[in-house]
């Protein structure tokens, strides 16, 4: 009978290791969790973690059976996204519209100090910054040649467009409605367009100004700004337009 009793007791296996690999493999779990969300986690997350970790390595409850989740992982709606888009975005467009402003006004005080408000005018619209130059002071009728007064002037408006980040620049012809056939020229389509050309080629000869972001058009008779009923009307509709294009929607009515 002792020796049965003894050879059972010789039998029994020592388990007594089995609750410091447990804690061990807590402990590695809880690890593993905070490197995964260290990134995402704020000061009082962090806090708590910490008090968590002081109470485990003291004899506290197993950090399976603290109560708060250890790290709440945040979750941005589309909603919320969509807002920071839409926000970020009115922020731009009011920054643009601030900026061709600037631009205006400086064009505006360099038409008043050189006595030019007859011959040239700015509009800021939705479309843009317009500069429009009559024709009368840079060409002689039927001619695309630019004057020595409108080479002047389109230097000078070369130095406005010089602008960080730079912006698409558009320059247009425009002419009256009277026909144009002469040996040069067979139509206002023709006659505008290399109007257009050239003085955008004297504003481009400012080297600091990009030719990529500049593009010339002709309109011919076909976009007057008044109605061609009168000799005044008509020297309104022969013009140049420099319109300065903005980089992000502007709304000018505001």
């Amino acid at each position: 009978m002792r020796r049965k009793k003894r050879n059972k007791e010789e039998h029994r296996v020592d388990e007594s290791w089995l609750l410091p690999y447990a804690d061990l493999l807590t402990l590695l779990v809880a690890l593993f969790i905070v490197l995964f969300a260290m990134s995402d986690m704020d000061t009082q997350k962090y806090k708590e973690l910490s008090e968590v970790f002081q109470n485990e390595f003291s004899g506290g409850k197993n950090i399976f059976e603290h109560n708060e989740s250890l790290v709440e992982f945040p979750i941005e709606s589309e909603e919320d996204e969509h807002g920071e888009e839409e926000a970020e975005e009115e922020s731009n467009n009011k920054q643009e519209l601030i900026k061709l402003q600037a631009i205006q006004k400086m064009i505006d005080d360099y038409i008043d100090e050189s006595n030019l408000g007859e011959v040239i005018e700015t509009e800021l619209t939705d479309e843009g910054l317009l500069i429009t130059i009559l024709n009368d002071i840079s060409f002689d009728s039927g001619s695309a040649v630019v004057k020595n007064e409108g080479q002047q002037i389109a230097k000078e408006v070369s130095n406005f467009l010089d602008t960080n980040p730079p912006h698409q620049i558009v320059v247009s012809g425009h002419a009256d409605d009277r026909p144009m056939h002469n040996f040069e020229f067979a139509s206002n389509w023709e006659l505008s367009i290399t109007r257009a050309l050239n003085f955008m080629g004297f504003i481009l000869e400012n080297g600091d100004l990009n030719p990529t972001k500049f593009s010339a058009k002709g309109f011919g008779e076909y976009q007057p700004i008044v109605p061609n009923t009168s000799e005044k009307n008509r020297a309104k509709n022969r013009r140049v337009e420099v319109l300065i294009l903005p980089n992000y929607e502007i709304k000018t009515d505001e």
